[in-house]
């Protein structure tokens, strides 16, 4: 769970009022629902207020000055990451004035230096001389009702050097959210690590183990067994580190249910992979048509065509000699006959190259001299071996790629030399597209109408593979895709060096 997501958790439940102030310009960032309400000011009303500004006259400079105070803290000295408490006066929008006791501590929250302020209004008879001690534990059990019913809880653990641990303290929500009492917890710490699903203790032990030794928030992810209901529940674990004596370490933080935002997750995860298997299905589904019509079109409608041309031929032969006019046009339907050949034999070689069939590395070459020829662009193809025996469904994607690239690289690059480089190993395939022009950038990868460069995506994913963008402008472009070699056929006779 996000730092976000923890914080306005507590900022909504909490009957407390809480604030979290910008350490840097002490102005308010968050403040709890309880705090709008007892101040009688809409959020919309406290966002960037300076927090001092709620304070009486009297009181306001002194708040500042505590401010400050905090905000210099080194975090060097033990005694510098403790909360500190003193009292204050705030004002509410009606006039009225209300003592609080606050308690101060400062953190990082989504990498913003912050204060975090938590404040107890106290009635009139209450109201004293400031308290300026460290606060021993700012989340005691007795602050949140036993019977709290929330998706999360509030918790202290310690660790000590021979990796034993305690829970000195818990809030209430830990029957609801573990399925075991906060008595059973303090009793038999060790309880915790037996709900976790044997999968994911290793992950929880080595992220609590790295927070310990480079004293960094504690952020897990895991499963745990809840036995009282027979389910498994995602739960997320954020704290903050504290170096006690001993080389203990103490944790602070809180414990919350992330089940439905897990399940959710994956449903998104899911829907991602079935459609990425409907992409694919319908390329494949796409290049077969492809297949088929360019068969058509090379066997049916260019061998009528041929043999319209030898018709034509033998009715040319029988013309009268004394009408010129009709052998003029017997020519010119000949040549239209050959411009139509012509004409079918490059939309069937477009729609699927007879040459594929031969293999991806004469497929590349052809298309390499193609695309000099139609663009006037150099264009140099090299392989690492003279045979790369792939799947169909392989080749295909590998030969739609370097068609979309140096199709864009045409349209759009301005360049004056292209390399397309095909090389192997027994691990994987490597297609790699460079130009000298203008390069793909981030915006132009990013805008909606860029669906060549999502196909190629899509296609290299579908093999298990991933395609990659390397660009300099004007200097050097590259379209890397690399494919696993699962499922591929070396020729065994050949010996396939690979480029660095």
């Amino acid at each position: 769970m996000r730092d976000s997501q923890w914080l306005t958790a507590i900022l909504q439940t909490s009957f407390d009022e809480i604030y979290v102030i910008d350490a840097q310009t002490s102005r308010i960032i968050h403040a709890s629902e309880s705090a709008c309400a007892n101040l009688q000011r809409p959020f919309e009303e406290l966002r960037g207020l300076p927090f001092p500004a709620l304070a009486a006259s009297s009181a306001e400079t002194q708040l500042e000055r505590r401010l400050r105070s905090l905000n210099r803290q080194t975090r060097n000295k033990e005694k510098d990451k403790e909360p500190v408490s003193f009292s204050a006066v705030l004002v509410r929008k009606n006039g009225t004035a209300y003592p609080i006791l606050f308690r101060l501590q400062k953190c990082e929250i989504n990498q913003i230096s912050a204060i975090i302020a938590v404040g107890q209004p106290q009635s009139a008879s209450k109201k004293g001389d400031e308290e300026t001690g460290p606060v021993s534990n700012p989340f005691k059990t007795s602050d949140i009702p036993s019977d709290i019913n929330t998706p999360w809880l509030v918790y202290q653990i310690i660790r000590k050097n021979d990796g034993s641990v305690s829970f000195p303290h818990l809030s209430g929500g830990c029957e609801n959210l573990l399925g075991i009492t906060q008595d059973q917890l303090h009793t038999n710490p060790d309880l915790f690590l037996s709900l976790v699903l044997p999968q994911d203790r290793d992950s929880y032990i080595e992220s609590m183990t790295d927070s310990a030794i480079y004293m960094k928030s504690w952020n897990w992810e895991g499963r745990i067994w809840v036995d009282s209901i027979k389910e498994i529940r995602w739960i997320n674990l954020l704290a903050a580190p504290h170096q006690l004596d001993n080389g203990r370490v103490q944790w602070e933080g809180i414990m919350t249910n992330i089940t439905q935002s897990k399940q959710e997750e994956m449903e998104i995860k899911l829907s991602k992979n079935r459609l990425a298997e409907l992409s694919a299905h319908v390329e494949e589904v796409k290049e077969q048509e492809r297949t088929q019509i360019s068969r058509e079109i090379h066997d049916d409608l260019g061998g009528n065509l041929t043999a319209i041309k030898m018709a034509l031929a033998l009715l040319a032969k029988r013309l009268p000699h004394n009408q010129p006019e009709l052998a003029e046009k017997a020519e010119y339907v000949d040549q239209l006959v050959d411009r139509t050949i012509e004409a079918a034999h490059r939309i069937a070689s477009n729609m699927r190259p007879s040459i594929l069939d031969i293999g991806i590395v004469a497929a590349l070459e052809w298309q390499a001299d193609e695309f000099s020829r139609q663009s006037g662009i150099l264009c140099k193809f090299e392989s690492t071996a003279p045979d790369i025996q792939l799947q169909p469904a392989q080749s295909t994607a590998f030969f739609r790629i370097a068609q979309e690239a140096l199709t864009n690289i045409a349209r759009h690059a301005e360049a004056s030399r292209v390399s397309i480089q095909l090389t192997a190993s027994k691990a994987h395939v490597q297609l790699k597209i460079i130009d000298n022009g203008k390069g793909i950038t981030v915006a132009d990868r990013m805008k909606p109408q860029s669906f060549g460069i999502r196909g190629m995506i899509e296609r290299a994913h579908s093999l298990g593979g991933k395609l990659s963008f390397d660009s300099v402008p004007k200097k050097r472009n590259a379209i890397t895709v690399v494919i696993p070699f699962t499922d591929m056929l070396f020729d065994s006779e050949i010996s396939l060096p690979v480029k660095n």
